[in-house]
C-alpha cells in the first residue's frame, strides 16, 4: 500500500499500528458476533479507532491533515471490505455445515402429547363410526325446555335433583328463553329428532356441567357421549350387542356385562350398565328404552316407532381403561400427567 506520505509520519500517527492490528484479528475471527465486536472497535461511530484518527485530523496542520486524511480514509474503506470478505466466509462455512460435527450425538426432539380425553373421545367416536353410528353435537348453552321440559322432566318433577344447574337466565313462565349451561347432551337428541326422521342412530359427545362439589369422581364440568337409536323393531337386545362390542373394542378385550334395572324420565324401562373389571362389578353407564314422551317431545308416533338411548362419561371410561385414580388429574394442568399417555 503506497502513501505520498513520509513512512515515519505514518507511524507516528498510528495508522500503521491500526491497519496490521484489524486485518490480523479479522483473518483470525471465526463467528459474526466476534466480526462485529471488531467492527465497532476499528469503525465505531463514538469510540472507533478510525474515527478517533480522523477527529485527530483537526489539531493538525493543513498540509498534515491533506497527506494524512486520504491515507486514513483508505484503511478504513480496506477495513471495510475486509469485514464484509470475511463475513461471506463465515457465513458460506457455516451453510455448507463444514463447522458440524456429525459425529455428536442429536439434540432430544420434545414431542407433545394429546390429552387422555382427546384420546379415547377418538376412540370412541372411531368404534361407534364402524358400528355405522353417525356423530351429531350441539351447543353447550342450552334452554330449559330442551335440557329438561322436553325430556319429560317437567318443572317440580324431583327427578331434577338429579341434575344441579348452572341456571344463566331464568324466565318466570317461558322455559324455551331459560338459558343453563346443559347437565347432559340428551338435549341434542331431541333437537336432531325434530328435524330428522327415523330410523337413524348417532351418538352425541360433547361437555357437560353440574353444580356439585368436586371430589376424587366428580367434577363441575366433564364429558359425555350418548346414544340413540330409533327404528320399527329396536329392542334393549340391539342395545346388549352395540354396548358389548364397543366395549369389547374400546378395552381390546371380552368384557362381561350385566344390565340392572334403575330410573330415569326419559326412558321406560331404564337400566344401568355394569361391567365386570379386575374382578368386581363397576357401573359405567345408564341406558333404556326411550320414554313416550321423549317421543311425542320430538313429533314422533311412539306407536310407530321405538328405540334405545345411553349415555356414558368418557372421564369415568377412561380412568378405568388408563387406571387414573382421581377426575380432578384430567383438569389440573399438569404437564407430567399428559406425558404418560
Amino acid at each position: 500500500m503506497r502513501y505520498n506520505l513520509h513512512m515515519s509520519d505514518v507511524k507516528k500517527s498510528g495508522v500503521a499500528l491500526i491497519e496490521k492490528q484489524s486485518l490480523e484479528e479479522i483473518k483470525k475471527a471465526d463467528n459474526l458476533k466476534a466480526l462485529e465486536e471488531i467492527k465497532i472497535k476499528y469503525l465505531g461511530r463514538k469510540r472507533g479507532m478510525i474515527t478517533a484518527q480522523l477527529r485527530s485530523l483537526k489539531s493538525l496542520s493543513l498540509s498534515r491533515r491533506r497527506l494524512l486524511g486520504p491515507i486514513v480514509n483508505k484503511l478504513r474503506e480496506r477495513i471495510e471490505k475486509a469485514l464484509k470478505s470475511r463475513t461471506e466466509e463465515i457465513k458460506k462455512k457455516n451453510n455448507t455445515g463444514a463447522d458440524i460435527d456429525v459425529t455428536a450425538p442429536g439434540r432430544r426432539v420434545i414431542r407433545g402429547r394429546l390429552h387422555p380425553l382427546t384420546l379415547i373421545d377418538r376412540e370412541v367416536r372411531a368404534i361407534f363410526r364402524r358400528l355405522n353410528f353417525s356423530i351429531v353435537e350441539g351447543t353447550e348453552v342450552e334452554s330449559e325446555y330442551y335440557n329438561f321440559d322436553a325430556l319429560n322432566i317437567p318443572a317440580g318433577h324431583p327427578a331434577r335433583d338429579m341434575w344441579d344447574t348452572f341456571w344463566l337466565w331464568r324466565h318466570k313462565t317461558e322455559s324455551k328463553m331459560n338459558a343453563l349451561l346443559r347437565t347432559h347432551t340428551s338435549p341434542v337428541q331431541v333437537r336432531f329428532m325434530e328435524r330428522n326422521r327415523p330410523p337413524f342412530q348417532i351418538i352425541v359427545p360433547g361437555r357437560v356441567f353440574r353444580f356439585e362439589a368436586t371430589d376424587t369422581t366428580h367434577e363441575m364440568n366433564f364429558h359425555q357421549v350418548e346414544g340413540l337409536m330409533v327404528g320399527k323393531d329396536i329392542s334393549l337386545a340391539n342395545f346388549k350387542y352395540i354396548i358389548e362390542q364397543f366395549l369389547n373394542q374400546l378395552f381390546k378385550r371380552k368384557i362381561e356385562t350385566r344390565l340392572r334395572p334403575s330410573y330415569f324420565p326419559f326412558t321406560e324401562p331404564s337400566v344401568e350398565v355394569d361391567i365386570k373389571w379386575r374382578g368386581r362389578w363397576l357401573e359405567v353407564m345408564g341406558a333404556g328404552m326411550v320414554n313416550p314422551a321423549v317421543f311425542k317431545a320430538a313429533g314422533y308416533n311412539a306407536r310407530a316407532w321405538q328405540g334405545f338411548a345411553f349415555g356414558v362419561g368418557l372421564e369415568r371410561l377412561a380412568m378405568i381403561k388408563y387406571r387414573v385414580p382421581d377426575i380432578r388429574l384430567f383438569h389440573s394442568g399438569d404437564v407430567r400427567f399428559v406425558k404418560q399417555f
